[in-house]
């Protein structure tokens, strides 16, 4: 059977809403096609459900295309064929289209018409109108992938304690602070030699004594946070002692506490409560003693003056440090380019994460050092490795800092650095402070000759604004959405809609958390550009004299 190269266009009813449709008898909705002539024929009862009878010269096979639902034609001509060929009767459930422009779902019996020779001569089919029953089982259907595709909760455990991770924490302390006074205890756990399960240990010991209406979360690389919700001054203290000497006696660890107090009418919030109580178990590691106590608020103007303090010390002594991950393009099958990790050197446990020491650095305004320090280091860098690919992060208030473009040319001279090594890139989730400066931004490095990237496409609240916004060549999909790829049709599907949107503004996308070959063919399959993740290559120190 054939099919007509276009359908017919649907001219709208006069009408707002299309008139109720008569009930019409199972038995009496029937058609029938005979192929000596091409011809369909078909019952009143059917053409009341359709909304009209189709002229004669109309009632040919190519009669499918106009009115049964585009999506369900191809399974319409395989059962016809089916019973065609076969001479078996053939169930088949399909949506017809309506003159108004509506659809409705219906059972359709296909059975062979049989000549006296035995040849198929024709098919008959009876329709019976099943659209509540097929409502219903789409809407079962659409609860289940829902249940199936939403997250069941927002808490978000940290994989090596079990505890609520920083930001699910600091959630908790928001709630806490419209409520009622209460206090926050940060607690720095540290072994005198390196012990993997210290941590793991102290976050059950402290579960054991603290309260059940209090909350535990792990803040930073060895910290731990005890949320004392509606809890007086005098007794949080008190609590606040009794948990770091229990620590220290039951590990042998060093342990230290900053407590600081918080009322529902004061102007700190969760993330300044936070900032507060680890400057105050700092103290206590400076003066040797278990916990020091913030009683009154910290002002806004010391709280950012001792954090650019801190950066600029650890900016000083080399406590930052760089880490590169390799990123395979698909097409020639080579690693073409690294992205450049930022790593803080903690005093006990070597390189970890900057998540924290970012995040506290933006809300503060202290982070604009950080990125010009890593800017610096690319630079140095793509000197060394003329023939490697450079990506760099930013964070949202540095790309919008109009310093940021001026340091970029002068340090691109300063090096001679060949531009089209560099690709920059932002967050989506980033807040960028400034999006005009932003934009400049973009605009004059792509000017230079210099590449900009999206990071995280996918996961934050820009959705697709970014794209329009700033003149992004490479977008990298949210690992999130690749780790589980093979296994998950509806990570499959959001994939591939990135990857064609991508396409469309012309963009190269990255995948990352590549771990396995499956999900490496699927992803060239996908049409995705590069990939990075394990599987092509860990994050490995930058060394002196190049990449490893």
């Amino acid at each position: 059977m054939t099919v007509p190269e276009e359908r017919e266009r649907w001219t709208p009813p006069a009408a707002s809403l299309p008139e109720p449709r008569p009930p019409a008898e199972d038995r009496a909705a029937w058609f029938s096609y005979t192929a000596a002539n091409d011809q369909i024929v078909w019952s009143a009862a059917l053409s009341a459900m359709l909304g009209r009878t189709p002229a004669r010269d109309g009632m040919t096979r190519q009669v499918l295309a106009r009115y049964v639902h585009r999506d369900d034609l191809a399974a319409a001509l395989g059962a016809i064929t089916e019973a065609w060929t076969t001479r078996a009767t053939v169930r088949s459930t399909v949506r017809l289209m309506r003159h108004d422009g509506g659809w409705f779902d219906v059972d359709c019996r296909l059975e062979p018409m049989m000549s006296p020779d035995g040849t198929v001569r024709g098919i008959r089919g009876t329709v019976r109108d099943v659209t509540d029953r097929e409502r219903a089982r789409r809407e079962d259907a659409r609860l289940t992938r829902r249940g199936e595709t939403v997250q069941t909760s927002l808490v978000d455990p940290d994989p090596a304690t079990g505890l609520l991770t920083r930001a699910r924490f600091a959630d908790e302390i928001d709630r806490a602070l419209r409520q009622a006074s209460g206090a926050l205890l940060v607690l720095r756990v540290q072994a005198d030699s390196g012990d993997a399960d210290l941590l793991h240990r102290a976050a059950r010991s402290l579960e054991d004594r603290v309260g059940p209406d209090q909350l535990l979360g792990r803040v930073g690389t060895n910290e731990i946070a005890v949320l004392l919700a509606a809890c007086a001054w005098p007794a949080a203290r008190k609590q606040a002692n009794a948990l770091v000497e229990s620590l220290r006696d039951e590990s042998g660890a060093r342990v230290w506490g900053g407590l600081v107090r918080f009322r529902p009418d004061g102007e700190a919030g969760s993330h300044d409560l936070l900032i507060d109580a680890e400057q105050a178990w700092r103290q206590s590691r400076e003066v040797d003693c278990p916990v020091t106590l913030v009683a009154h608020p910290v002002p806004a103007r010391d709280r950012q003056g001792s954090y650019r303090n801190r950066v600029a010390d650890a900016l000083g002594t080399d406590r930052f440090t760089l880490y590169s991950q390799p990123i395979l393009e698909l097409q020639t099958n080579r690693v073409t380019r690294h992205e450049l990790l930022l790593r803080v050197l903690d005093e006990a446990d070597g390189p970890q994460s900057p998540t924290q020491v970012l995040d506290t650095a933006e809300r503060l305004d202290a982070v604009f050092d950080i990125d010009l320090w890593v800017v610096e280091r690319a630079m140095r860098l793509a000197t060394e490795q003329p023939g490697m690919g450079l990506q760099i992060n930013l964070s949202g208030r540095s790309v919008g800092d109009p310093r940021l473009t001026a340091e970029v040319e002068r340090l691109l001279t300063q090096y001679g650095v060949n531009p089209e090594q560099l690709t920059f890139e932002i967050t989506e989730t980033a807040l960028i402070g400034n999006l005009s400066e932003a934009r400049r931004f973009a605009d004059r490095i792509r000017d230079l000759g210099c590449s900009l990237a999206l990071d995280d496409f996918g996961s934050g609240y820009a959705s697709f604004r970014y794209l329009r916004l700033f003149p992004i060549d490479l977008v990298k999909i949210d690992g999130e959405y690749v780790v589980d790829l093979v296994d998950n049709p509806q990570d499959q599907v959001l994939v591939r809609a990135l990857v064609q949107v991508c396409q469309a503004y012309g963009i190269h996308t990255v995948a990352e958390f590549v771990q396995d070959e499956a999900t490496l063919r699927m992803l060239r399959e996908l049409g995705v550009d590069y990939v990075q993740g394990y599987l092509i290559g860990r994050p490995s120190p930058v060394n002196p004299g190049g990449l490893a």
